[in-house]
Formats: C-alpha cells, structure tokens, sequence
C-alpha cells in the first residue's frame, strides 16, 4: 500500500471513530447550485466486455485531492450495484462497491462479473463526507457481456 493510501485509510478510521463517539454527523461541506457529477461513460444501457473504462465528468465544481480542503472541490467515489444512497454526513466507506478515487482520478477501468451493474457517482469533500446539498450523478445500468 503507498504512503497517500495508508494515509487516506488512517484518515477516514480516524474521521469515522470520531463520528461513532459523538453519535453524530460530521459537518458536511457546502456545494454550489447546480453543480452536478456525470457518467461521461459507459452510457447508460450500454452493453460492455470487461474490463472497460468509467469516465467521470463534474460540472461546477472542481477535483481535489482528499485530504485537500478547498471550497468547491471534492473527489470522486463510485458506487457500484449500490442501492441506497450512503450515509448522510458521514465518510463513505471503502468497500468493494464504493470506490475511491482521492488521487483526483477522474476514470478508471472495473473488471465486473457478466450481467447487468448499477454504477453511480458521488463526490466527496476532503474527509470523503457528501455536499450538502450532494453532488451525485444518476444511477445508470451497464451490461457486461459474457466472453
């Protein structure tokens, strides 16, 4: 594991330890109006051979690093076969279905089993908390066709 990604995980266990002791939401960073996350690819209902690229687009807000701290930026996390949006006010876990991209990475490619996936992004402040309001793009479906 690089330093940046040991760093990012000591962070959001130390964030996420303190949310569960004050049994509270964290303070959530604003979001300007009409700033919107998208899917610039796959399209949605698209069919797919794995693995294929997710391209990520955002409008009216910029990239930054977590663990950056600058209005009007976050980073991007996909959600991957999630149904039910995270969280309200708390960091985003780490988990197989929802991806991190605290580096500012703005594609990555994603090997899925064959069938159909639910992709979605959300953007993340610098301790990975959703914008109040959140900056979220709609939830679209891919095929991934069997070889």
């Amino acid at each position: 594991m690089n330093i940046k990604a040991l760093w990012a995980s000591s962070m959001l266990i130390a964030v996420a330890t303190i949310a569960s002791a004050q049994d509270s939401a964290l303070p959530r960073s604003a979001s300007p109006a009409g700033a919107n996350a998208y899917i610039i690819s796959p399209a949605d209902g698209e069919v797919v051979s794995a693995p294929f690229t997710v391209k990520f687009g955002l409008q009216g807000m910029g990239v930054a690093p977590a663990g950056v701290q600058a209005a009007n930026t976050g980073h991007h996390h996909l959600l991957i076969d999630v149904a039910d949006a995270p969280a309200v006010g708390m960091p985003l876990p780490a988990t197989d279905q929802i991806r991190h991209f605290g580096a500012g990475q703005t594609e990555t490619m994603l090997d899925l089993a064959p069938g159909d996936h639910t992709l979605q992004l959300v953007l993340g402040d610098h301790l990975h908390i959703p914008h109040e309001p959140p900056v979220r793009s709609a939830r679209i479906t891919v095929h991934v066709k069997a070889d």
